[in-house]
């Protein structure tokens, strides 16, 4: 139902899932293996994966901190696309991986549920993307002592309120992972 009419396929979207990133993440260890399983969920159904890296000062490319948490792996031919900003959209060459697959509707997980992953859901939405939130396949760090909520609230938020986002052409979903299929195009 994308707005995006030429583009009936659907993709993978894993935002920085990266050592530095990860590290102090809720859950981690399961969003993580939630993760694992969509990649190969993904793989197994012919449905590409697409893989966000995050650079900056903090977190350098190519820095150990950088890399993708060891529990992944991404394939050669699977994209990889460099961001330096929370929307992964954001002066990256991501809309240009996605429209050359005739990508409408993505799925996404990763980190940080109040940074990365929200910017990306809603930049993707407001592009014409159908998006579907993994709702136990990201996570943030506790941040509460700069006056965030835990980290289970916030990410109990993004799905409640991911839920009922509607716009007009899109759908915005959130499912749990083992509720997520990928058919064969």
């Amino acid at each position: 139902m994308s707005t995006l009419s030429d583009r009936p396929n659907t993709a993978l979207v894993v935002v920085d899932v990266q050592k530095g990133v990860v590290a102090e993440g809720y859950e981690r260890d399961q969003v993580v293996a939630n993760i694992s399983t969509l990649v190969g969920k993904a793989r197994a159904g012919g449905v590409p994966v697409v893989w966000v890296q995050h650079n900056s000062e903090q977190l350098p490319k190519d820095s150990d901190n950088w890399q993708l948490v060891p529990e992944l792996s991404r394939e050669e031919s699977e994209p990889l696309v460099h961001k330096t900003f929370a929307d992964s959209f954001e002066d990256t060459d991501l809309e240009d991986v996605l429209a050359k697959a005739g990508i409408g509707r993505i799925v996404i997980g990763g980190a940080q549920t109040d940074e990365c992953i929200r910017s990306t859901i809603h930049g993707a939405f407001v592009r014409g993307y159908d998006v579907t939130l993994v709702g136990d396949a990201h996570t943030t760090e506790d941040l509460t002592e700069y006056g965030a909520p835990p980290p289970d609230k916030v990410i109990a938020h993004t799905n409640l309120y991911w839920q009922y986002h509607r716009a007009p052409g899109r759908t915005a979903a959130v499912e749990n992972t083992a509720d997520i299929t990928f058919a064969k195009p």
